[in-house]
């Protein structure tokens, strides 16, 4: 089984190096500059490489083996309760006999098997658990979209009411579009019902949140506060049959008359008179408008 694959091998070495010659002669120049003001420029060149290869042999090692840290971080949580659990059996072991060890270890597991409340605690939990490697699955199979093969970061993931969250840190060579597409493909991939992905931060579009949800609490029946108050014994009233009215009803509404003032006659135009006060009179020697010339 392939736990870390090759481009990831390859990819982590090629950073390993770079990061190796940046650190060392990054580092010794600084070293030898802050030395050169104590002693001779030589003796500061020596003592900026002693300083320099150190610090980039430290940078290498954390380069390359920031794969298995990352491994180690998505299993984090089952090898932290697998420790526990194993040193819980060997202190018992040490301390007490078999079958009170055995009587201890039934009441752990035993306990929160048969209550209700725990177990489905218990199973959400795991599921937690289970969805985080099967998101892992499904970016190294059909998401993963950058050269160097690096995954994305799953951070953490806790239980809801539907189903589970994760909140994860996408590397450069993913958005959130990318992942919209194959949200059906995920959903599967989970054994899940529906998968949501929306961004959790609003300065950040790397930083996404998983919503993987496994049943509708919609559909659930809930309780009343009022069922102990109402008594089944108390008769019940028929009530009259509501009228539904059918068309507008209103009232007549009086519309104001509004009356125009009349307007009177124009007073005739008094002909204009001479200075002597005689009217003018017509002149007949005005010549008459032809009608030609209006048509």
């Amino acid at each position: 089984m392939t736990v870390i694959e090759a481009k990831v091998h390859r990819s982590s070495a090629r950073n390993a190096r770079l990061a190796f010659i940046l650190t060392a002669v990054i580092v010794g120049l600084l070293s030898a500059v802050v030395a050169a003001s104590y002693m001779h420029p030589i003796l500061a060149l020596f003592v900026g490489a002693l300083i320099g290869a150190p610090t980039g042999g430290l940078a290498w090692v954390l380069v390359r083996i920031w794969p298995v840290l990352r491994l180690l971080w998505w299993w984090t949580p089952e090898i932290g309760i697998i420790t526990l659990l194993g040193a819980g059996w060997v202190q018992l072991a040490d301390h007490t006999s078999t079958p009170v060890t055995l009587a201890v270890v039934a009441l752990v597991v035993g306990v929160p098997a048969a209550l209700p409340v725990t177990r489905r605690a218990v199973v959400a939990w795991t599921w937690c658990f289970v969805v985080r490697h099967r998101l892992r699955v499904c970016f190294a199979q059909f998401i993963i979209a950058n050269q160097s093969g690096s995954l994305p970061l799953i951070l953490w993931a806790r239980p809801t009411p539907v189903g589970e969250r994760v909140w994860v840190y996408l590397r450069p060579g993913l958005s959130m579009a990318d992942l919209e597409g194959r949200l059906d493909r995920i959903a599967v991939a989970c054994h899940a019902a529906t998968a949501l992905v929306e961004r959790a931060s609003d300065g950040n579009s790397a930083y996404l949140r998983f919503d993987i949800k496994r049943r509708e609490v919609l559909t659930a029946t809930v309780g009343s506060p009022l069922v102990d108050v109402i008594t089944p014994d108390t008769p019940t009233a028929d009530r009259p049959t509501p009228v539904i009215p059918t068309a507008l009803d209103l009232p007549d509404v009086d519309a104001p008359v509004i009356t125009l003032p009349v307007q009177g006659k124009p007073a005739a135009k008094k002909p204009a008179s001479t200075a002597n006060g005689t009217k003018p009179a017509a002149s007949s020697s005005a010549p008459e408008d032809d009608v030609s010339d209006w048509i």
